[in-house]
């Protein structure tokens, strides 16, 4: 388990756990602003490294990712550390970008049926690999009734408005579109909106799923 970076208030109600995509850190400027955010919004974030990200930050590998399931593991052990220092009465949601996002959600249903966590935040899901439509990832989502929401830019190569339509998602999960957006929400100039834009309203979709999540408790 690698270490943990905190931020935003501490007497917040909801802390969220994130964990990073395969290509950067938790520190990249991506998660950092993301975080910010959060907390300007109300929430305490958690962040942390998978291991195989941890190596390539200490030690410059480039040593690709394991599978997402082999992966479930390391997010099991940080939610429990995360909980344990949170404290008691400490709502708790898991997500993560992309990577992070997925493994999460692999693991959601089982941590939100031993009560363990409130709800789950995917930013930018992998519903399938670049031009690869027909490889989905959306087996275990299609049967998750831990409630979910997915914040995904609107032209995502891993998944786009049409594409993610025609999945026939549950109702537990909720799908909120970054205008022009690409896999990390950033649109193209031509928008009209900004990646800052984007990430606002990441944040703020992000703050009201918390409050419906805690009305459901």
């Amino acid at each position: 388990m690698t270490d943990l970076l905190i931020t935003g208030p501490r007497n917040a109600e909801t802390v969220l756990v994130l964990a990073p995509g395969a290509g950067a850190p938790m520190t990249s400027p991506w998660m950092g602003r993301v975080a910010e955010l959060l907390g300007e919004a109300g929430l305490r974030v958690a962040r942390f490294n998978f291991s195989y990200m941890a190596a390539r930050v200490a030690m410059g590998s480039r040593k690709p990712p394991p599978k997402a399931e082999a992966l479930i593991a390391e997010y099991d052990a940080a939610l429990a550390r995360i909980s344990a220092e949170a404290g008691a009465g400490k709502r708790i949601l898991i997500g993560g970008k992309s990577l992070g996002g997925r493994v999460a959600s692999l693991g959601a249903q089982a941590f939100f049926d031993a009560k363990r966590i409130s709800g789950l935040v995917c930013l930018g899901y992998p519903f399938h690999p670049p031009k690869q439509p027909h490889a989905l990832r959306t087996a275990h989502l299609l049967g998750l009734t831990c409630p979910t929401l997915i914040v995904q830019g609107e032209r995502d190569p891993f998944g786009g408005v049409e594409e993610v339509a025609a999945y026939g998602l549950p109702p537990s999960i909720a799908v909120a579109w970054a205008r022009d957006g690409d896999h990390d929400l950033a649109p193209r100039r031509s928008s009209g909106v900004t990646l800052e834009d984007n990430l606002a309203m990441a944040a703020g979709e992000i703050a009201r799923f918390a409050e419906r999540c805690a009305q459901t408790v």
